[in-house]
């Protein structure tokens, strides 16, 4: 029986470290960067604060994205209609 369980905790430990590894990889991948949310804290409308506590720092910042490049997109539009 010692056996056994001598050979099954290192396999068990090496197949829970590359488990481990595969998501540290994924995280890596989908990390948010501080300046994002600093900003976003900063700026940020109820709705996508609604948005951070029921889905999460991705949407909101997805919503929190998608209304600066609308906000972007008039004033270019403004600008084009002065001129």
């Amino acid at each position: 029986m010692t056996v056994w369980f001598v050979i099954a905790v290192p396999v068990v430990v090496m197949l829970f470290a590359l488990g481990m590894e595969r998501v540290e990889h994924r995280l890596r991948h989908v990390s948010v960067r501080g300046e994002d949310v600093e900003e976003f804290l900063e700026q940020a409308r109820p709705d996508e604060v609604r948005a951070l506590y029921g889905h999460g720092i991705g949407r909101a910042l997805e919503l929190f994205r998608l209304r600066r490049l609308a906000g972007k997109a008039a004033k270019g539009k403004q600008r084009s209609l002065r001129s």
